[in-house]
């Protein structure tokens, strides 16, 4: 622990706690007095982070909207707005989704299927960039206004920066930006697919986002849109169970790898 104003690690704990049962401590070089979540994103924020951390799982894993998430928490003793909820979701999505980015950074296969699916935002489609590995694993996820050259060689940029990996296959659709982008970004080595048949795996993965967002009536802005289909995609692609194939797997082992991972989930959370 290190003082949120000036870095230095001359600090001592103070006796008394905050309302939520935070430390407190004190600063012995600029003598500022602060407690743990002072350097975090929920600084001032009058709800325990666990709860906070809880309605922002939910918002992302199931099919509530922001007045469900208000409601459910209020039968439970905890009274804020749906704009707190979304407030919330804004602050904490971005952190867990960077987070999630790393662990997965050099763990994706050399074979990506590659599509675009339509995201209806403000009222107007947008262009969701999305791959997947040959195991079903995520690749990356993009959100954009245009669906060209410009957009296909962004979103392989980004897909290489998150995964550090070079594919040495991509399947896509027959747009034609796509083996320009694929040179361009990946190198001309990387063999190039175009088989809609090939890419139903990837056209069946676009189910998860697409039920998400029916039932939300659409997005109201890019850069909440953006936000949210990234954090969903990537909290999705951390939470599925998968095994080799034709493995057996108890139903106990699942229950209990879905509960290992909800919980590193919470902990980044509550921790931002």
């Amino acid at each position: 622990m290190r003082c949120s104003v000036c870095g230095s690690a001359a600090i001592s704990e103070r006796p008394e706690r905050t309302t939520q049962g935070y430390r407190r401590y004190r600063c012995g070089n600029c003598g500022k007095q602060f407690n743990e979540r002072s350097v975090g994103v929920l600084n001032r924020v009058q709800y325990p982070s666990d709860v906070i951390a809880l309605m922002v799982f939910w918002r992302l894993r199931y099919k509530l909207n922001l007045r469900d998430l208000a409601e459910m928490f209020l039968t439970r003793g905890f009274i804020f707005s749906y704009e707190a909820v979304r407030d919330w979701e804004a602050k904490l999505t971005p952190t867990l989704a960077e987070h999630l980015r790393r662990r997965r950074k050099g763990r994706i296969g050399p074979s990506w299927y590659i599509d675009e699916t339509y995201i209806r935002v403000r009222g107007r489609w947008r262009y969701l960039y999305r791959a997947i590995d040959r195991d079903g694993a995520l690749v990356d996820v993009r959100l954009s206004e245009h669906r060209d050259l410009a957009a296909a060689r962004a979103f392989f940029r980004s897909a290489k920066a998150v995964t550090g990996v070079t594919p040495d296959r991509v399947t896509t659709d027959g747009h034609d930006a796509y083996p320009r982008a694929i040179r361009t970004e990946l190198g001309k080595q990387v063999r190039h697919r175009t088989s809609r048949y090939l890419n139903n795996r990837l056209e069946q993965d676009h189910r998860g986002i697409k039920d998400r967002c029916r039932p939300m009536l659409g997005l109201k802005s890019t850069v909440s849109a953006t936000r949210y289909c990234r954090g969903y995609d990537e909290l999705r692609n951390f939470l599925r169970c998968r095994s080799p194939m034709r493995e057996y797997v108890p139903a106990a082992v699942r229950r209990w790898r879905h509960m290992r991972k909800t919980a590193i989930v919470l902990a980044v959370l509550a921790t931002a």
